[in-house]
């Protein structure tokens, strides 16, 4: 039996142009829908997972940039999907594919957008815009497709000069869950006993996250951003989890606070990227503005306790301001001596903090990255094994071995 070759579907190519706040203007042509989006201007070096990328709740209100030169190639799929939707705000491309060709494809990147309602332009030098944000960082923008791209440019600039900066935004509320839900270990391939049970707020987790603890044999119970300690406890969890998620860390006052009541009741914790912020917090340190940040998953990250060198998946634009000369007493007092674990080769950016007198930590990266390196996996292990350590010491808290509370 023959088949007439598939074709994809041909859209009108409106024009469109990306202004940034300094006055910086790049034309090509409207990709996805069309119409006007605002954002944090942004760029990532991925070459691969550019589906996992969109679909990062990370990069709510922003207009990604990708450096990698052709994008949609393996169009897009339910199964690579990281959350419900599609989170960027915006999307920055030079060559779009112009059919997808892969066994797993569904759809076409393009088409994804536009129903998902999202602007995006392509035809666009994007090593060009790359080299603007890394010299004068990342910057607020906008894309403009269809009759606004035929606006005068000093009314183009005035709007995106209106909308607010990513400083002081606050969004995990926005990109979080409104109801809590549970990934069992059976739901991916566990056969065994219930290992633990782990109680995560969702500030914008991806959907790898539960899944490498499912593998492991962990029970995870998500929760909303705005959970308190009594809904994380009423989990009864063998450890608590905070997830990556965007907006400024220094606006996430109620979840440094639920922290600190965990750490408090020396629940063990770990926490990557938002939650690494979350932490620093709870501890006592600040959190600054990088200028461009890291999104990519290349980045070389030194764990200064073993000396290995990982290369990890990152996307965040803040950091926390820890001294790099530890181990230091945690400035808000009662936690006890931390030290930065980790850090980033290529700026000294801290990646990584450990308490030494409680059962806490978290990296700044993305251990749970897809697409990106697994050289960083280890650290869900790292997390059992604090779990099971905090459970087997003398006087732990009674009654949170997940082994004897049956299956939900």
């Amino acid at each position: 039996m023959s088949h007439a070759p598939t074709t994809a579907p041909v859209h009108r190519q409106a024009p469109a142009v990306l202004v940034l706040e300094d006055g910086r203007t790049f034309r090509g042509r409207a990709y996805g829908a069309e119409g006007t989006t605002l954002g944090e201007a942004v760029f990532a070096t991925g070459m691969t997972g550019y589906q996992e990328t969109i679909t990062d709740p990370s990069y709510a209100r922003q207009l990604v940039v990708q450096t990698a030169p052709h994008i949609g190639n393996t169009g897009v799929n339910a199964d690579d999907a990281e959350s419900r939707r599609i989170w960027v705000a915006g999307y920055v491309i030079r060559d779009a594919a112009r059919r997808p060709s892969n066994w797993r494809s569904e759809q076409s990147l393009d088409d994804q957008l536009r129903e998902q309602g999202i602007v995006g332009i392509e035809g666009v030098d994007t090593r060009a815009v790359t080299r603007h944000l890394r010299e004068r960082g990342a910057m607020r923008a906008g894309i403009f497709s269809g009759p606004d791209a035929a606006l005068p440019a000093d009314r183009l600039l005035e709007r995106v000069l209106a909308q607010p900066s990513m400083a002081g935004a606050r969004l995990a509320e926005e990109v979080s869950i409104d109801e809590a839900y549970v990934v069992e270990p059976a739901d991916h391939g566990w056969t065994g006993e219930t290992v633990a049970t782990v109680a995560a707020l969702d500030l914008g987790i991806k959907a790898m996250t539960p899944r490498h603890f499912a593998q492991r044999g962990v029970r995870t119970v998500v929760l909303p951003a705005g959970a308190t300690f009594d809904d994380v406890m009423a989990a009864r969890p063998d450890g608590v989890f905070m997830s990556n998620g965007p907006g400024d860390p220094a606006t996430a006052d109620a979840q440094v606070e639920l922290l600190r009541q965990v750490l408090d009741a020396r629940v063990p914790f770990f926490g990557i990227c938002f939650g690494n912020q979350i932490l620093g917090r709870a501890l006592g340190f600040g959190t600054y503005k990088l200028r461009y940040g890291h999104r990519g998953i290349n980045q070389p990250v030194l764990d200064r306790r073993t000396g290995k060198v990982e290369i990890t998946s990152q996307n965040h634009g803040f950091a926390v301001d820890a001294p790099l000369d530890g181990p230091v007493e945690a400035p808000a007092g009662r936690y006890g001596r931390v030290e930065v674990s980790h850090v980033c080769l290529n700026d000294d950016v801290v990646e990584g903090l450990a308490c030494l007198d409680l059962p806490a930590f978290s990296v700044q990266y993305h251990p749970e990255a897809a697409a990106g390196p697994h050289d960083s996996a280890y650290l869900f292990d790292r997390f059992i094994d604090l779990m099971q350590a905090e459970k087997d010491r003398p006087g732990s808290r009674p009654g949170t071995d997940s082994t004897t509370q049956g299956e939900n």
